[in-house]
């Protein structure tokens, strides 16, 4: 039986007596403490035949940290067997061994990573961004990263109901998505727009009083037939 086959009850066996294992939707998610991070890549690569690197990539999990996945997989006899591999470094010190020596896919994603939630990647060969504007500043794909240009140009997208009609005409307040502060707190704005008026309390709904249905009508006993 293939060493996959015994996971995830094996996993603490396998990846340490601090992995945490579960299966569902045909992939199987393993997490392991900063420590155990490159081991555990390696044991994925030689013991569980998982050489193909598909993606590796970061989730910013609010109170808790960076959460770093890679994902990877075992092709061996037309058999496809996926692992998710995941750890957790706080925000406090985003940092991470490189992944590069062992599956040299991850280069690139770590590069990206890196740019996009300021996670570094100790002995990665070359650690520079990879996608936004050289001058760019901060890390966009963080939680707290603010959204300064949502403010400083509106979103090109659908209008507000009522706007295409009459552009003049009163129209309600859009509501600003995380991280986009409010026009009237921060930028070219800040300070002449006028406050948001106050959303009226909604009262329940009451519910519709029907009228009772009729009564039925009595009939009218029905007189015996005359004898003959």
């Amino acid at each position: 039986m293939n060493l996959y086959d015994s996971l995830p009850d094996a996993a603490p066996t396998v990846f340490g007596a601090e992995a945490v294992a579960d299966f569902s939707y045909d992939v199987l998610t393993v997490d392991v403490p900063v420590g155990s991070w490159i081991s555990s890549l390696e044991i994925a690569r030689d013991k569980l035949g998982c050489t193909y690197f598909d993606w590796l990539s970061a989730v910013d999990e609010a109170g808790a940290g960076f959460r770093i996945c890679a994902h990877v997989a075992s092709l061996e006899n037309h058999r496809v067997r996926r692992l998710l591999l995941r750890t957790t470094v706080p925000h406090s010190a985003p940092s991470l061994p490189s992944a590069v020596a062992v599956y040299a896919g991850a280069e690139w994603h770590e590069r990206e990573t890196f740019e996009m939630f300021g996670i570094v990647f100790t002995d990665h060969p070359h650690l520079v961004p990879l996608l936004l504007p050289e001058n760019f500043e901060g890390h966009p794909l963080r939680k707290d990263f603010v959204l300064a240009a949502r403010v400083a140009k509106a979103w090109p997208g659908a209008k507000e109901p009522g706007e295409g009609a009459d552009p003049d005409g009163p129209k309600r307040r859009q509501m600003l998505p995380p991280g986009v502060p409010d026009p009237n707190d921060w930028g070219p704005m800040k300070g002449q727009l006028p406050p948001a008026p106050a959303r009226p309390a909604r009262t329940p709904a009451r519910p519709e009083r029907r009228a009772p249905p009729p009564a039925p009508r009595a009939r009218a006993p029905r007189s015996a037939a005359p004898a003959r």
